[in-house]
């Protein structure tokens, strides 16, 4: 396999995220993967290494392997990813490490589309910023999402009992299932693991590129069921 000889990081401690170009194609390193999903480095390339085999079968190429320099300053092996290989990889990770990389990504996306849009002549119109960003947020999302892709919003809940949202919640806390903390609604700590509820997380950006997420619990078809026996409200 070649190597390419790149000095990404002044040693290996230090802290700030590289936005790589190479051939106008973001990349993230394996390094940086090991920094936002808090695993040892070592590991993470044993993971690469051992996915690189279908990965060639299926898309006939190797993954791009590069060199940084240490802290003690002697070249060693890093993996330089595009988005479609991190995703890839990111197959084998946990949800939050998972999440992690799938929102990293849309923060390079989003830098770089800030960065076209810093040149007044190419400026595009605010429908288009907020139609390419739409686009990027999208595509993370559908992969955070995933576990939460068929449970109910509690607008919705609420709907099938004839109550606005703010009264089912309210209702709802009162009968202690549910308990506000941190900006969010959560199922009470005696009814987790009962898979009544999911999370799901929405992405925005303002058309000056500041990002905000918002996650959300939503309901399951078991919740739906246990909200039926204990408000008395048979709608199923």
């Amino acid at each position: 396999m070649k190597t390419t000889t790149i000095v990404l990081f002044k040693n290996e401690n230090q802290n700030e995220k590289q936005n790589n170009m190479y051939g106008n194609v973001q990349h993230m390193t394996s390094l940086e993967i090991a920094e936002l999903t808090g695993k040892p480095h070592n590991d993470v390339m044993k993971a690469i290494r051992k996915m690189e085999p279908a990965w060639l079968k299926v898309n006939g190429g190797n993954f791009s392997l590069v060199e940084y320099r240490d802290k003690k300053g002697q070249l060693r092996p890093c993996y330089s990813l595009t988005k479609t290989e991190c995703l890839y990889i990111a197959t084998k990770f946990n949800d939050e490490a998972r999440a992690k990389l799938v929102l990293r990504w849309e923060e390079l996306e989003m830098a770089d589309v800030r960065r076209k849009m810093s040149d007044v002549r190419c400026l595009p119109e605010p429908q288009k910023i907020l139609a390419l960003a739409d686009e990027i947020i999208g595509e993370g999302l559908r992969m955070i999402n995933e576990g939460a892709e068929d449970t109910l919003t509690a607008t919705q809940v609420a709907k099938t009992f004839n109550m606005s949202v703010y009264d089912f919640n309210a209702v709802l806390r009162d009968m202690g299932i549910q308990y506000r903390k941190g900006g969010r609604w959560n199922i009470s700590e005696e009814l987790e693991g009962r898979d009544f509820v999911r999370f799901r997380t929405h992405v925005s950006y303002s058309l000056k590129g500041v990002k905000k997420i918002r996650t959300y619990m939503t309901w399951t078809l078991n919740g739906l069921r246990y909200l039926n026996a204990k408000l008395g409200y048979p709608n199923l």
